[in-house]
């Protein structure tokens, strides 16, 4: 159930007592915290946190055991696509396993929707279908033949429609590849349903957002109520997950105005950093959206762009090729030349930059033009971001430490895809998500959940990066890979919240911080680390006001 939490009295206090508190810089647990306003006052024993309001409180919340952690920070999600995805139909693998069961969940769906409303799925995987490939467009005739049908990979990256989608969009066989995508294409050169990267502008429809080769376009647009509703839905499951902050890593105009609203209504309730898609690089430089522009509740923090594809849909860039098909390389969204002009613009003006990179070259091209951005225009502490960063060598590692870069990995990903990965590119792929050797090096690794791709799961993500065992057993690489299970929890905290330049209000439990925190049932530190996703979360609170309890509480 979710509580909307009142405006917070400067003046409210707040004493929070029964259960360990995981207070900042230290693994020993204190007992109590106190809370004024929206804010911690005091984080000791509950003698000291008590004589720090003056021995009156106005709440007292007395928990009964478990460990009052600070709130999840997840530094790279998309919470509106996410909420969207969760209304579509659930394709997963663990739902669908082959081509049939997914035009049978698919066709189920359609019979109870009115004539003429697309049909949308979000979640497979081609390579966990029995058959071993994407569906085609002709998998998705046998759904409807009369209405949009649209199967997300997912990756995000891309999917698959019917032909009907095909000829409403204008896609024939003579319809060119655009720059940054790709049309599927059966032997006979006619397309075969699938749109993948920059080819999925040709969905969002004549005054739909358009983002060229800036990145995948997931910004299928529906009515204002609707999208209200998606990320209410979005922001439900984060809070019942413990993430009270958020970086949405691709913001484009539909998401700019489903926030803006639902701040507006009051209905915004997780703390949200927005990156702005390349896109929209120009606007955001004519406006002067620059030096994080907003508040607390929500900001505009920086810019999201795209040096390579995703290892999931074989996008990445390897110039070499693929340990499975050497000649397949994936693809660059732009130039190594257009790319550093474009990160150039963005850091002389004092934008943070969040680039995603998979490949060792793609990361190579991002250091390469950060380096030179920074040569030519000193700035410090710009904290530039790599997201997902999967393959980076250790040399490319060390050189993120000495350019203050940022890498903002997800674990779920190598937990769910590490054996596809594997096949994909080779032994390479035991290296993925190597965040056991960016602390030693000096590197601030970040976690994140990359919702939808992954669930917002932050102590799974911790488990997965202790362990780095996939879904189906496999043990990917080494002991120096992983990421014991403390410095994990700082990850998805403290470092994240570094990582949004929030490091001075969230991702942790300190005086003059918000009070921010979410209640544990059981310490993760004293967990098995392949158990901390069992580990439940009862309350979360936000701004000393609760947010969301588990159900029952």
């Amino acid at each position: 159930m979710h509580h909307a939490p009142a405006e917070p009295r400067t003046d409210r206090t707040l004493l929070v007592t029964g259960a360990a508190v995981a207070a900042a810089g230290t693994a020993v647990r204190a007992e109590a915290v106190a809370v004024r306003g929206d804010r911690i006052v005091h984080v000791g024993t509950t003698e000291d946190a008590r004589a720090a309001l003056g021995g009156r409180a106005d709440e007292t919340l007395e928990l009964d055991g478990g460990l009052v952690h600070p709130g999840f920070v997840d530094a790279h999600c998309h919470p509106v696509m996410y909420g969207q995805a969760l209304a579509w139909v659930d394709c997963r693998p663990e739902r669908v396993p082959d081509i049939d069961t997914l035009v049978a969940v698919l066709s189920e769906a359609a019979r109870a929707l009115p004539a003429g409303v697309p049909v949308r799925g979000f979640g497979y995987e081609h390579r966990r279908l029995a058959e071993r490939r994407h569906p085609t467009c002709h998998d998705l005739d046998r759904i409807a033949t009369d209405r949009e049908v649209y199967v997300m990979n997912a990756s995000g990256h891309g999917g698959v429609v019917n032909t009907h989608t095909l000829h409403a969009c204008g896609i024939t066989a003579g319809t060119p590849d655009p720059e940054g995508g790709s049309i599927g294409r059966f032997e006979s050169g006619e397309p075969d349903g699938q749109l993948w990267d920059a080819a999925c502008d040709l969905l969002t429809g004549p005054a739909g957002v358009k983002i060229g080769n800036h990145g995948p376009n997931f910004h299928l647009s529906e009515p204002d109520d609707i999208m209200a509703d998606h990320l209410l839905r979005a922001q439900e499951t984060f809070l019942a997950a413990g993430v009270t902050t958020v970086g949405d890593a691709q913001a484009s105009r539909r998401e700019m105005e489903t926030y803006l609203r639902s701040r507006e209504s009051g209905a915004l309730r997780m703390r949200v950093s927005a990156y702005l898609t390349s896109a929209l690089l120009d606007v955001a430089l004519d406006l002067g959206v620059v030096h994080g522009f907003g508040d607390d509740l929500f900001r505009v923090q920086g810019v999201k762009f795209y040096a390579d594809g995703t290892l999931g849909g074989w996008t990445a860039y390897f110039p070499e090729g693929y340990a499975a098909d050497c000649c397949h390389h994936g693809q660059l969204y732009h130039s190594a030349e257009e790319y550093a002009e474009l990160v150039h613009r963005a850091h002389a003006a004092g934008l943070q930059t969040a680039t995603h990179a998979q490949s060792p070259f793609a990361i190579g091209m991002v250091l390469d033009a950060i380096d030179k951005a920074q040569a030519d225009v000193p700035r410090a502490d710009m904290r530039h971001r790599i997201e997902h960063c999967g393959l980076p060598t250790d040399e490319q590692i060390t050189r993120m430490a000495g350019l203050g870069v940022v890498p903002v990995m997800q674990p779920q990903h190598h937990l769910r895809t590490g054996d596809g990965t594997l096949t994909a590119i080779g032994d390479l792929g035991h290296r993925y998500n190597p965040a056991g050797p960016c602390l030693p090096a000096g590197v601030p690794v970040v976690f994140s959940s990359d919702a939808p791709v992954a669930p917002p799961a932050p102590l799974e993500a911790v488990s997965a990066a202790a362990t780095r065992r996939t879904v189906l057993g496999t043990v990917l690489g080494d002991a120096p890979l992983r990421l014991p299970v403390s410095d994990g929890l700082h990850a998805h905290t403290a470092a994240a919240a570094r990582a949004l330049h929030r490091e001075r209000s969230v991702g942790a439990l300190a005086p003059g911080l918000l009070a921010d925190f979410v209640i544990l049932d059981a310490d993760p530190l004293d967990a098995d680390p392949s158990e901390l996703a069992s580990i439940g979360v009862r309350e979360t609170w936000i701004g000393g006001s609760r947010a969301w309890a588990a159900p029952g509480r």
